[in-house]
């Protein structure tokens, strides 16, 4: 007789339901309208709006809205999406609810947006800094998950604040560090856990002038361009060094003036924001570690690149490298009159053999399909925010030391001053 064989039989799960998402913020980062039209960066149809739009079509996401300040402004919106991707993509479903109506102009039209939820819906914020606190609180006390742009906030007591708040109301709120996705930064990190003891850190990026013009209402006013781009290598840094036991423990900062200005924005806009910060092992006194930031937004216009990215890792045994400005692909046009270098590994724009659009192996879409899949499991019951915040992704929880580096670096040029940072029974604070 033949013995009993036991087979193993795979029952299918239902998958969780899509996602509602309200998008806030209307700008190149969403929709990548600016000025009346397409933005003339890389973003010229947007980021936020397309992998949502996508998503949907991939079922994940269901209801879409979108809220800004301004109401006039959606007619052309809409104009400029049916053209540029709905037209582009096979169809590809660009409809919304909007806030405010077409006629009205509402700084708080972000409360009448999200009060339209329910509980377990999720919002994007991609607005300028000072505003994604109290949009956040006012979405986590709804019980909504949230997505903000990095910075997540500019304080440490509203970094922590909303911390206290997620927690309490059991939702997930997820800052859109796309760069941790980014294949070769992700690679460097995993190559940068054999390599021993963190010992260096220097990264550079920059955007060109034309970006202040994009930027002019809230450049130097309401935020710096540490806060805009220093943020992400930062973050890198902090993700690549924490898990081995390294926090930040001093800053000091410095920066350059005088090209923003001649432009036409704020006096108090700086140029370029270099940002030193002291790395200190926990438990052993005698491994200390130095990160350099430099960040500006005054590059030269005819660079070639939207973006120059890159750093330098340095540790015991070993170092990293990596350019991430040109990506070995170049394109020369009559129309640009020089050279220019593209990175089709963040957005991918062109359409596949269907036509549909084909950007999901982006870094930048799968950012947000780390946020949707997420916000569907916690609505589900199989994961908690915090095994989101345990499987190391960019989670309010995982990128407090980047806050508290960015206000310490504000600080330190104001006040012309080195600003410690102190760590107590997990309370942080700057002194």
């Amino acid at each position: 007789m033949a013995p009993e064989t036991t087979m193993s039989v795979t029952v299918p799960t239902t998958a969780p339901p899509p996602l509602n998402v309200l998008m806030i913020g209307t700008g190149e980062y969403t929709t990548g309208f600016v000025g009346g039209g397409a933005s003339g960066s890389d973003k010229k149809v947007g980021v936020v709006g397309l992998s949502l739009f996508d998503l949907r079509r991939r079922g994940k996401v269901a209801r879409l809205g979108m809220v800004g300040v301004n109401g006039t402004k959606f007619p052309a919106i809409r104009q400029h999406l049916d053209t540029n991707i709905s037209k582009a993509y096979n169809g590809l479903d660009c409809s919304f609810d909007s806030y405010p109506a077409n006629d009205v102009k509402d700084p708080d039209a972000y409360k009448t947006a999200i009060d339209s939820l329910k509980p377990g819906d999720a919002i994007t914020i991609f607005t300028p800094d000072t505003t994604h606190y109290p949009i956040a609180l006012y979405a986590i006390e709804r019980g909504i998950h949230v997505m903000i742009t990095k910075p997540a906030v500019k304080t440490l007591e509203h970094h922590q604040a909303l911390i206290e708040a997620a927690r309490k109301h059991n939702v997930y709120v997820y800052i859109e560090h796309h760069k941790r996705f980014d294949p070769a930064y992700a690679d460097a990190k995993f190559k940068a856990q054999k390599l021993g003891d963190f010992n260096y850190f220097y990264s550079y990026m920059s955007q060109p002038k034309s970006q202040l013009e994009t930027f002019k209402a809230w450049a130097g006013i309401d935020s710096d361009i540490s806060y805009y781009l220093n943020s992400h290598h930062i973050d890198i840094c902090d993700s690549m060094v924490s898990p081995a036991g390294f926090l930040p423990a001093k800053v000091s900062a410095s920066a350059a003036k005088g090209i923003a200005t001649s432009l036409g924005c704020s006096e108090a806009t700086e140029d370029t924001i270099t940002v030193m910060v002291t790395w200190q092992k926990q438990g052993d006194p005698n491994k200390i570690a130095t990160g350099v930031y430099t960040a500006s937004w005054t590059a030269p216009q005819k660079a070639g690149v939207h973006s120059n990215q890159y750093f330098h890792y340095m540790a015991s045994g070993g170092e990293v490298r990596i350019n991430q400005a040109k990506r070995g692909y170049d394109v020369a046009e009559d129309a640009a009159g020089q050279l220019v270098w593209y990175n089709p590994f963040y957005m991918k724009y062109a359409p596949d053999e269907e036509g549909n659009f084909s950007g999901q192996t982006g870094y930048g879409y799968i950012s947000f399909e780390k946020f949707v899949d997420g916000c569907r499991s916690v609505n589900a019951g199989t994961l908690k925010p915090t095994d989101l915040d345990a499987r190391g992704l960019p989670t309010l929880a995982n990128t407090i030391a980047t806050t508290a580096i960015l206000e310490a670096g504000r600080r330190s040029i104001d006040e012309n001053r080195e600003i410690r940072i102190e760590i107590s029974n997990g309370a942080w604070k700057l002194v």
